[in-house]
């Protein structure tokens, strides 16, 4: 069924349908919770559906529509997918791959790069014995 309906000229249709009718569902439940509580708290005017999918609009294009809050892609913040997919590729990395990759990182944000602290454990078992996490800070 996914196959049929978002695949070819079907998904013209049937993805700017199905957005509609989840912005139509969002936008009847802003207004029942509306009309249901703020009324009876802040004595305001109770609204239409109309208003309500305004309102909705208005918000997402204000306080954004939800990326994550992260700092970055890879971050700290950011989805733990790309996260398992940075620490693959830089584990496969040679020694000189990573310090050029830290160089760049470093020339990137001006020397005030990412906190690098994540990236460390896979430089460990590279470290000598006596060496402790410290060292590296």
């Amino acid at each position: 069924m996914k196959k049929i309906l978002f695949q070819g000229p079907v998904k013209f249709v049937t993805i700017p349908v199905f957005a509609f009718g989840v912005l139509s569902l969002v936008s009847y439940i802003v207004m029942q919770l509306w009309n249901c509580l703020l009324p009876d708290i802040l004595h305001v005017a109770a609204i239409t559906f109309w208003q309500a999918m305004g309102i909705f609009v208005l918000c997402k294009i204000l306080f954004g529509f939800g990326k994550g809050g992260g700092r970055g892609w890879g971050g700290p913040g950011g989805p733990p997918w790309m996260r398992r997919k940075m620490e693959e590729k830089y584990k496969k990395m040679t020694p000189e791959e990573r310090e050029a990759f830290r160089k760049k990182m470093s020339d990137r944000f001006c020397g005030h790069g990412p906190n690098w602290g994540p990236w460390d454990k896979f430089d460990q078992d590279e470290r000598k014995p006596d060496q402790s996490f410290k060292d590296n800070e």
